[in-house]
């Protein structure tokens, strides 16, 4: 009993009490030998199977042989106490014929064993490691069934030969399986389904073969299947042990992945509104025929932007629901004018694009003319009729352009030209017109650097009294040399900046670079005024007045040493705006003239009401003197105005000695120009005025009259400069243009 592996006790019939308990089955029980010893048979194992075996082995003769039958054994698994818990355990009860005496075997016992007709060997295994394992193994397996039942992917597994393991309802719906296939487990019957269930059958069984046929190898692929679903097939090898064991098949469905996307990808490539294709569709349209023209296999084709003209009208008076009726109604319009191979798309807010099929410059035109002509028939809308008008820009390829982006660019800026030119209109895409917008963009970052390494610089022209000769002023003129582009005129980058902004940043360097000039010279007793152009940009400025005082107070420069020279179309753009920043210049007491006077279309009735100095006569009309009849007429003109306005007059562009003496006997007081001096750097300035005698006065002349004996009254300190070659191109630029 000692060497047995498993808990065992000797029990005597038919008394039931225990004779011999081994070491095992006292650990298992938690009690000493010697409390087991003796007692009785049903206290160790007390189910009631226990109880009723016990109580008809009690009832036995054993002294009869027929007593002993199979019957009488016990085997089955039940429930022990042991050490105050329960255990499950493996139990068996055998029948044994007593050896003759029992001397020894209940060694130990308090009292003498009882007599045994028979004895029962009841011996013991523990389960609870086994159960244990066991309830975990059909934990893990549950889990791993609910998972294979909850995902959404099909899950087949088969062994080596192609049979079925084991699939899950997914599979099965997903393949549409009968119920009565599934329970007859006919593998061939289902491989058979599942090939007539795919479009290609033949090439779904030479795909099935050939993974069969590689146990080891893994493949991903797609079956597109009878009822219009597509499916992902993975398939892993099954491995157990080491060895490949069948195979795992995965099937996901993709059909409402793909056609999600597919929704997506007409979406990104759809406007919303008109139902058109968009921008994007149209690039990718005018991409492919662009490749197709430059590999030979196309031909020329155009590409037309029509933008509708002052549709933000249509919305600010009936509201973007009316305005978008009004977009997919052009939108029909437009398509009625096309060919079946004629591309349209809705390219931006109130603008559509238009790719011709091959089309030269003549068809294209005439398609763009029947659209202008389709567009402009009368929209009735709300009870409201109106009529539309659009700009068409073309674009041919491969002429204008070798890919989508080029030809678009150069369909749009045709389209801009026309907007510029009065709307309504077509126009085909002008090679200049890009390279002057290049040339723009290469000048405006040539601007940028110069100002940031300080290219640029100040000169000064005289502006002399006539009838004394006197310098009475200097207007401050930007000059500009670039490393690269050499000596650049200002009527070449000036308009350049306007357009781009950048005049408010080179107009506030001006406006520094001249007051801190003039400080200078005020310091060294030369009260020079300074005459500074102002762009109508700059004017504009919310902090232009705030600019112009911190200046004078960095500077200390006396404000009516200062002079602004403004344009005609500052003042009349916000007659009223304009009015109450001139009167809080005055109020700093800087002094204002009119730049280019008559070349621009003041209001008279404002310009009496504007607190101006003096008015600047345009070199245009000054450069007829005196032989034009017609200059001669407006410079009598804007002079007798300036004495009925009670204001001076200086005439610049001043060449010939024959010009100077008609502006005398005119009655103009100040000129500037050639016949006295170019515009001059600040040390050849100062020399002019060292030169002609002209010491450091000692007082300051009241600006705007005679000069007296203190101020600079200068003769030419030298001949006149003669008008150079070329006439008004040799002249100096004005930093600010009519």
């Amino acid at each position: 009993m000692q060497g047995l592996p498993h808990a065992a006790w000797l029990v005597a019939l038919p008394s039931a009490c225990v004779l011999a308990v081994n070491a095992a089955a006292a650990r298992l029980l938690g009690r000493p030998v010697h409390e087991l010893l003796g007692a009785g048979a049903e206290q160790l194992a007390f189910s009631p199977e226990d109880a009723i075996w016990w109580a008809e082995a009690g009832q036995c003769d054993w002294g009869d042989p027929a007593q002993w039958h199979e019957g009488l054994a016990l085997d089955s698994d039940t429930v022990l106490a042991c050490a105050g818990d329960e255990r499950p355990v493996r139990r068996t009860v055998t029948l044994m014929r007593p050896p003759g005496g029992l001397d020894g075997v209940h060694r130990g016992a308090p009292s003498p064993p009882p007599t045994a007709a028979a004895w029962a060997l009841v011996m013991v295994e523990d389960r609870a490691a086994d159960e244990a394992r066991q309830a975990e193994r059909e934990s893990r397996i549950a889990e791993l069934e609910a998972t294979l039942e909850s995902t959404a992917d099909g899950l087949l597994v088969t062994d080596l030969a192609g049979g079925v393991r084991a699939f899950n309802r997914r599979f099965a719906a997903m393949w549409g399986l009968p119920a009565e296939l599934l329970a007859s487990r006919d593998d061939a019957a289902i491989g058979a389904w599942m090939q007539r269930s795919v479009e290609a059958g033949a090439e779904y069984a030479e795909r099935l073969a050939a993974l069969q046929a590689a146990p080891l190898l893994a493949a991903t692929d797609r079956l597109s299947l009878l009822d219009g679903s597509v499916l992902e097939r993975v398939t892993r090898p099954l491995w157990r042990s080491g060895r490949p064991q069948g195979r795992v098949w995965a099937f996901r469905d993709l059909s409402e992945r793909l056609a999600a996307q597919e929704r997506i990808e007409v979406l990104s490539h759809t406007d919303s509104l008109t139902g058109l294709p968009n921008r994007r569709r149209m690039a990718e349209w005018a991409d492919e025929a662009a490749q197709a023209v430059g590999h030979a296999r196309g031909s020329p084709f155009a590409l037309l932007v029509v933008d509708l003209d002052r549709f933000r009208q249509i919305n600010a008076s009936f509201g973007h629901a009316v305005g978008d009726r009004v977009l997919r109604h052009v939108a029909e319009r437009l398509a009625g004018c096309l060919r079946d191979d004629d591309r349209l798309a809705r390219t931006g807010g109130d603008q559509f694009g238009v790719l011709l099929a091959t089309a030269d410059a003549q068809a294209a035109e005439a398609t763009a003319r029947r659209m202008l002509h389709v567009v402009g028939q009368p929209c009735v809308l709300e009870g409201a009729t109106f009529t539309l008008t659009c700009s068409i820009g073309i674009a041919l390829a491969p002429a204008h352009g070798r890919t989508a982006d080029e030809l678009a660019r150069r369909a749009e800026a045709a389209m801009r030209a026309v907007k510029h030119a009065g709307r309504a209109n077509v126009q085909l895409h002008q090679m200049r017109a890009e390279v002057d917008r290049r040339s723009h963009m290469m000048l405006d970052h040539a601007m940028r650097q110069a100002l940031v390494s300080g290219r640029f610089r100040l000169a000064y022209q005289p502006q002399v009294a006539l009838d004394s000769g006197c310098i009475v002023g200097a207007e401050a003129l930007l000059r500009w040399r670039d490393p690269e582009l050499g000596d650049v005129p200002p009527g070449r980058f000036i308009p350049v900046a306007e357009e781009s902004g950048f005049i408010v940043a080179i107009g506030d360097w001006v406006l520094a670079q001249a007051v801190r000039q003039a400080a200078l010279w005020h310091q060294r007793g030369w009260s020079v005024p300074v005459a500074v152009n102002v762009s109508a940009l700059q004017f504009q400025q919310t902090q232009f007045v705030e600019r112009v005082a911190g200046v004078l107070a960095v500077s200390a420069l006396p404000p009516h040493l200062l002079e602004l020279e403004l344009t005609e179309s500052i003042l009349v753009h916000d007659a009223d705006d304009a009015l109450a920043r001139l009167h809080a210049l005055e109020r700093l007491g800087v002094r204002m003239s009119i730049d280019d006077f008559g070349t621009g279309y003041s209001s008279l009735s404002y310009l009496k009401r504007f607190p101006i100095d003096k008015l600047k006569i345009d070199r245009s009309f000054v450069s007829g003197l005196p032989a034009d009849e017609t200059d001669a007429g407006i410079v009598r003109a804007i002079l007798q105005m300036a004495r009925a306005l009670d204001t001076r007059c200086i005439a610049e562009g001043v060449e010939t000695e024959q010009q100077r003496e008609f502006l005398v006997r005119e009655g103009c007081a100040e000129m500037q120009g050639y016949l006295y001096a170019p515009a001059l750097d600040p040390l050849s300035f100062e020399q002019r005025l060292v030169q002609a005698g002209a010491a450091p006065a000692a007082g300051e002349p009241e600006v705007g009259r005679a000069p007296d004996a203190a101020a600079a009254c200068l003769a030419p300190a030298a001949p006149a400069a003669p008008a150079p070659a070329g006439g008004a191109g040799a002249r100096y630029i004005r930093l600010v243009h009519g």
